[in-house]
């Protein structure tokens, strides 16, 4: 019988801490344990892996571990399951950590708007798919389906240049802001871009927009990324002129042209890194990897400062906590596997189908 979280729930960090160290012990390379960079220092301490969520699931999947602990959200379990050989088991720690921005794209809401255009366009032969990486396995199934493709924030550019070779038009979804600064990023004018309202008949479009537009993009958002502003970076800059800032493609477009670079949490991390000792940066991206960075690069009087005057953390990736871990540890242990993240099988053959579409074009 599976030990129940309630007890877990009462432990201090620490506890957690020495659970979860003995648990690891015990399971050994039977374990792999996947730590996002956004995830809190707490968890994170315990990954044999960090990293965004697709190098992480391929480097479980090229693990000799049985179960792959991913300490992220939802949608990055999935993958991770997709990714991974038959004889491993995917485990989210918490079932309730999902991804706001991923929920605001469904598939009966991508359905319905495929109709919609279909009605307006040959989307078999005018229009490619594109959902970013952080959206639900379902949706992936679609683009696999539908001559579409996976794109993450750091390939998102190569994505967009393939897709035009194919089609003429892009469904971007479900994040409007990594699709217009990438678009913009390669040449396309605002003015050929169009946002599709998913809560409006034909997305609160005319047929005329639709027809011109080279990319339709997806009225989704994530909250973390929401939270940055242009005027923040103005009013940083006023006290610290020699400051360099730095955005996730996630962020709005006037954060992106106000910053000195824009790339993916790993191009943030590497671009820190190799810049000269004492350079004071602001950044736009979540808060636990700011810190993290800020920390870490302290000792080369490099500076590095979260661009939000308000503390805004994923609150759906923190609901990963050191009780939750300590517990889906100690019932491996006892040879209980709860909360796994199992993709039915037709949909992760054809979601599988995009995120291979996308590794050969990245390749």
């Amino acid at each position: 019988m599976t030990l129940e979280f309630s007890g877990y729930a009462g432990l201090s960090d620490s506890e957690a801490d020495a659970r979860i160290r003995r648990a690891r012990t015990t399971l050994g390379e039977r374990l792999v344990i996947l730590g996002h960079h956004y995830q809190r220092d707490e968890v994170f301490q315990h990954a044999d892996f960090t990293g965004d969520s697709l190098k992480l699931s391929r480097e479980a999947a090229a693990s000799k571990a049985a179960y792959i602990v991913f300490c992220g959200v939802h949608f990055m379990a999935e993958v991770a399951d997709i990714l991974s050989r038959d004889d491993q088991t995917a485990i989210l720690p918490d079932l309730d950590a999902g991804c706001s921005m991923a929920d605001m794209a469904n598939l009966e809401s991508v359905e319905r708007a495929w109709r919609e255009l279909a009605a307006l366009l040959d989307v078999e032969n005018e229009v490619t798919p594109v959902t970013y990486i952080n959206s639900a396995a379902d949706l992936k199934a679609f683009c696999g389906d539908h001559g579409g493709v996976v794109c993450t924030s750091s390939n998102a550019g190569r994505i967009l240049d393939w897709c035009y070779q194919q089609r003429s038009k892009v469904l971007f979804f479900p994040d409007q802001h990594l699709g217009r600064n990438t678009a913009y990023a390669q040449g396309m004018p605002l003015e050929s871009m169009v946002v599709w309202d998913y809560e409006k008949p034909q997305g609160g479009l005319t047929a005329t927009e639709i027809k011109e537009a080279k990319i339709i993009l997806w009225k989704g958002f994530c909250s973390v990324h929401q939270m940055f502003q242009a005027e923040q970076i103005d009013n940083f800059k006023a006290r610290y002129p020699e400051t360099k800032v730095i955005a996730h493609p996630e962020s709005s477009f006037a954060v992106c042209q106000k910053s000195d670079a824009v790339g993916s949490t790993e191009m943030i991390i590497k671009t820190v890194a190799a810049s000269p000792e004492g350079t004071r940066w602001l950044v736009a991206t979540e808060l636990n990897l700011v810190n993290r960075l800020h920390q870490q690069f302290q000792h080369q009087n490099k500076s590095v400062h979260f661009m939000s005057p308000t503390v805004c953390l994923c609150s759906t990736m923190y609901r990963i906590d050191p009780q939750h871990l300590a517990w889906i540890l100690e019932n491996l242990v006892e040879g209980w596997v709860v909360n796994p993240i199992k993709v039915e099988a037709a949909t992760a053959s054809s979601a599988r189908l995009a995120l291979q579409r996308m590794l050969d074009i990245s390749a």
